[in-house]
């Protein structure tokens, strides 16, 4: 039965609602916190101070997340190249899937009595690859759905659709099972549901589950509605596909704008999903935040970022991508300034009064800036490499893509945990790398055509 355009592009729609949880509950908002308040009471438990061991568990948590990204590097371009070979994505979306819902269901497994936390970092791993090399594959799919001019709204709005689904799967998380650790409650004054224990944190544990269910039950509009585009492209074979891979990557020599833009976006993307990794970590170590507190945080900064990603995709197809790249990484380096200079009694060395209220407010703001910047920001990064792709190689320059924005994954969670080792401070461990690589980020900007291959 033939598909209509409009229904494709809502299955289309439907993976970023479906794969968005993963970034909003496990990233950042739910799984991450607990994570720092298991590791930091295991590091404790074992003689380290408390600044020493929030220091450590934040080295845990980068140490696995520059591994997940080192696997996605490596994968991501050869595996672009045999898709667009072959003709097929589908089948790799399939694959990445079981990936992502085997990572996410295994998240269940750390429990705070006997923390696993290898084998947490591992399961958690498994999971972001396949969130990852998915997010590949439909990426890919862009071409095939919109023209030019409607590239930057059909970006815009499916990440604005995705972070909907994140606010309600964070709604439903926080009021149902994500249990705080003092009393044992739900946001809304339950004990989690299901009878699941709230002194073994069983509540927030089923993140993970919770996670996996929700990626299979949405994803079925995509695999129903979503086809391989007629023809697929030619097909190469492997070893043809990998040549031409080469070819793409030697012809960056000659092509300033895509080589300009691939090294700016492998900056102030890093930069970025720092900022999310450790934006929960931080809440927690250094303003004492509980897990239902930073979900609570995570659903006002996914609203706005659901709100301005849909106005980011408007001024996308009007303005280009390039001014929207910049403003929004402007906003994002000023969150990271404020986040250097507090703490929860001072910032940039005026005290608060004691027992203010000013620096949650603060960070609450700094959330909801980071949501409609980070959000945007993808946004109009994906619109941009769309404009740099060749026809019929999309997968191709998106695994290009994904090679620049991983090959150096592991720099902002690696330069994280030295400088935060060096320090001994959470907040300049997490702002001072994370500034520089915005402004690197900002200078290769210069050279980035605003139409890319289509000027």
């Amino acid at each position: 039965m033939a598909v209509s355009a409009r229904r494709r592009i809502w299955g289309w729609w439907f993976f970023d609602w479906a794969s968005q949880p993963y970034s909003t509950l496990l990233l950042t908002f739910i799984f991450a916190p607990y994570f720092a308040e298991v590791a930091r009471d295991h590091y404790a438990a074992s003689g380290a101070a408390p600044e020493a061991a929030r220091a450590a568990a934040q080295t845990t948590w980068a140490t696995g997340q520059s591994i997940a990204g080192a696997v996605i590097a490596l994968s991501a371009p050869v595996l672009g190249a045999v898709a667009d070979g072959t003709g097929r994505r589908i089948a790799w979306i399939w694959l990445f899937s079981a990936l992502y819902v085997t990572g996410a269901a295994g998240l269940w497994f750390l429990a705070p009595d006997a923390p696993g936390l290898v084998q947490a970092m591992t399961f958690f791993g498994i999971g972001l690859v396949g969130m990852e090399l998915a997010t590949i594959f439909t990426n890919a799919m862009m071409p095939d759905l919109s023209d030019d001019a409607g590239m930057g709204r059909l970006s815009g709005y499916g990440f604005a659709f995705g972070y909907l689904g994140g606010i309600a799967a964070l709604i439903v998380m926080l009021c149902l099972f994500a249990e705080n650790a003092a009393t044992g409650r739900t946001l809304i004054g339950i004990e989690p549901v299901l009878g699941l224990d709230p002194a073994a944190r069983e509540g927030t544990r089923a993140v993970g589950p919770f996670v996996a269910a929700w990626y299979a039950l949405f994803m079925v509009p995509f695999f129903l509605w979503v086809r391989d585009a007629p023809g697929g492209g030619p097909a190469r074979g492997i070893a043809r596909s990998l040549a031409a891979l080469w070819a793409l990557v030697l012809s960056l020599g000659r092509r300033r704008s895509l080589a300009a833009f691939l090294g700016a976006s492998m900056l102030y993307r890093d930069a970025m999903n720092g900022l999310y990794a450790f934006g929960g970590i931080y809440a927690s170590g250094v303003l004492g935040w509980s897990v239902t507190r930073i979900g609570a945080f995570g659903i006002a900064g996914a609203l706005s970022a659901a709100v301005f990603t849909w106005i980011g995709g408007r001024l996308d197809s009007r303005l280009g991508p390039k001014p929207v790249i910049v403003a929004s990484m402007v906003v994002l380096i000023a969150v990271c300034l404020v986040i250097f200079g507090m703490s929860r009694e001072a910032i940039w060395g005026i005290p608060f009064a004691a027992g203010s209220a000013a620096p949650d407010i603060i960070f609450y703001i700094c959330g909801c800036m980071i949501g409609a910047a980070g959000g945007t920001l993808q946004a109009a990064s994906r619109t941009m490499m769309v404009f740099h792709a060749e026809t019929g190689r999309a997968t191709e320059a998106f695994g290009l893509y994904a090679l620049s924005g991983k090959a150096t994954a592991f720099v902002a969670p690696f330069l994280i945990a030295v400088v935060t080792g060096l320090s001994g401070n959470q907040r300049i461990g997490i702002a001072i790398p994370l500034i520089a690589l915005f402004l690197g980020g900002m200078v290769l900007l210069r050279w980035v055509d605003p139409k890319g291959g289509r000027a």
